[in-house]
Formats: C-alpha cells, structure tokens, sequence
C-alpha cells in the first residue's frame, strides 16, 4: 500500500477539488489525477464520482477514506517515536489550555516549566474546548487542558481528569445587589459575564429562569479570556459566573464579592488533560502535563482549605 497516494486520496476527500487537492500535495493536476487512478487501479474499485465540477467519495471510497486516515495517522505516530527513541532529546512541544485552566493553571506551571527547561521552546495556545479540539486532531498540539464535560464520546481521546474547580456568580463591592439576598433571575437582569457555558449548566439556568422548553441562556458576554471578564465585573454591574480561583485575588482584596443568591446550580468547571489516543506524547509534553496535573492538585488542595476555613466562619 502506497502511503503517498493514500495521503492523495485523503487531500481530495477533505477539498472535493482535484486542482485545490493537487496544489495542497503539491503537485501539478495531471500527476494528481494520475496518482488517485492508480491507487483505483491497484485497489480495484472507484474511489470517487467525478461529474463535470463535481467531486464526492464512493461509498467504496468513504470506506478506505476512513481506514487511511487511521493508517497515516499510525504512520505519523510510529515515525515521530521512532524519531524521538533516536534523538532521546526533550524536544520542544505544543499545547493549549481553556479559560480557567489558562488563568488558574498556566501561569505557576510554565513558570515551573521555564526555570526547569530554559532551553526548551513553549508553544501554548489559549482558547475553548472546540477550537482546542479542532488542532488536536489536526495534531498542530500535542494537549489541552480545559473543562471535558461537553467533550464527545470519542475513542480516539484519551482523557486525564484534573479534578474540579467549584464557580459562583461574583460582583464587585458597589454592585445594587451586593449584600443582599436575591435569586438568579435578579443577577440575570444586570447581564451575566462568562466563558461558553457548558450544556449542562445552560440547560439547568434556563430552567430555573423559567424559560420556555428548548429555549437556552443568553450570556450579556462571553469571552474566553478571564482577565477581560474580570475586567468588565469589576467596572460595570455586569454579574460575574467564573471559578473562584481564577477571581481569589479579587476576593482577597474585596473588590469582588460572591452574590447571596437562591437557587443557583452547581457551578464548577471539571478540568482535564486531552490527548490523541495511541499517540505518544513527546518527552516535554510528558513533563508538561506532569508539572500541569501538581499544580491542579496544590491548587484544588488550597481551595478545598479555604471553602473549610469559609464554612468555619460562617
């Protein structure tokens, strides 16, 4: 099996488009068509319909497209070790982190990181789960770290818990609601600020904000950097929904207070690390992810010391 015409059959597969699919591959279009009939040839069967501006898979053809995708991927995986079983180097690496984890996490552990491996080139990608989703498979990182819960149920993901942070909806000292005891539907009328909910969260706030059926949430702004949404809750009435890691600072210094609110949901984010299933991770992502998941569990030990010392207070 020719490992190069299954790239071929694949970069058609993803554009439908035998001029756009040979300048991917780079190769003049006649050598292009000529390599996807010769792998129909050797195969024996028609991999794709061609009409006049018009490409699409066989049903032949979306068979083997899903098979060599899993054979590349093992071919990639297998010459990436054997380079790094070579080399027996650290190698730089890739990998990206969510909102929280990148506002909560990331700071203590690439400082850690750096003063370890001074030599080593970092390469960290800030952003939700989906986009994050979308360059793992496209192996352009190696990792993330971001809350699972809305991850899908799919084989090929390996992932690593990290534990969970609990969340609350916060304001700043001056807001008409601080201090006093209100339910979800008075915080909602000052707009919510909040990284993308997941469904879970959205569906329970929409039920107990007694919207209709089906209907979802309506964040007044969702971001996925924390400092902006910090930012906004600390000079606006906007309400806060975030990890109280990620806002104990601002606790600390009482520019942030959490709401006295009824009938909240359980907020939290459940951390985890997200990894290509059968692929094994480079020396440094092994250390990264290391270094990640003692830090998530300093951090989630000090939390849990301090919601004991609060309920000792209170």
């Amino acid at each position: 099996m020719d490992l190069r015409r299954l790239s071929h059959v694949l970069a058609l597969a993803d554009v439908l488009h035998f001029a756009r699919a040979a300048e991917r591959v780079h190769l003049s279009q006649p050598a292009f068509s000529r390599s996807i009939q010769a792998i129909e040839a050797d195969l024996g069967i028609r991999l794709f319909d061609r009409d006049v501006g018009d490409v699409r898979p066989t049903p032949a053809g979306e068979f083997v497209i899903g098979r060599a995708r899993r054979l590349l991927f093992d071919a990639r995986c297998l010459q990436r070790d054997v380079d790094l079983f070579r080399d027996s180097q650290l190698g730089d690496t890739a990998f990206g982190a969510g909102p929280f984890p990148a506002a909560t996490l990331m700071p203590r552990a690439l400082s850690e990181l750096r003063r370890l491996y001074p030599k080593v080139a970092l390469r960290v990608e800030e952003s939700n789960w989906q986009q994050l989703l979308e360059r793992l498979r496209a192996e352009d990182i190696e990792f993330f770290v971001a809350d699972v819960r809305d991850l899908p149920q799919d084989p090929a993901l390996e992932i690593r818990p990290l534990g969970t942070q609990p969340g609350f909806f916060y304001v700043r000292t001056a807001h008409p609601l601080a201090g006093r005891q209100c339910t979800v539907a008075d915080a909602w009328q000052y707009g919510v600020a909040a990284t993308k909910l997941p469904s879970v969260l959205s569906t329970e706030l929409a039920r107990v904000l007694g919207l209709p059926a089906g209907e979802q949430t309506v964040l007044a702004l969702e971001c996925d950097d924390i400092a902006i949404l910090r930012a906004v809750a600390l000079s606006t009435d906007t309400v806060l929904a975030a990890t109280q890691t990620s806002v104990q600072a601002d606790l600390d210094a009482g520019a942030l207070l959490p709401l006295r609110i009824e009938g909240l949901p359980s907020l939290f984010s459940e951390m985890g690390v997200v990894s290509l299933r059968n692929r094994t991770p480079s020396p440094m992502a092994q250390n990264a992810i290391a270094c990640i998941a003692r830090v998530a569990g300093e951090v989630n030990a000090r939390q849990g010391a301090i919601a004991i010392q609060t309920a000792g207070q209170g």
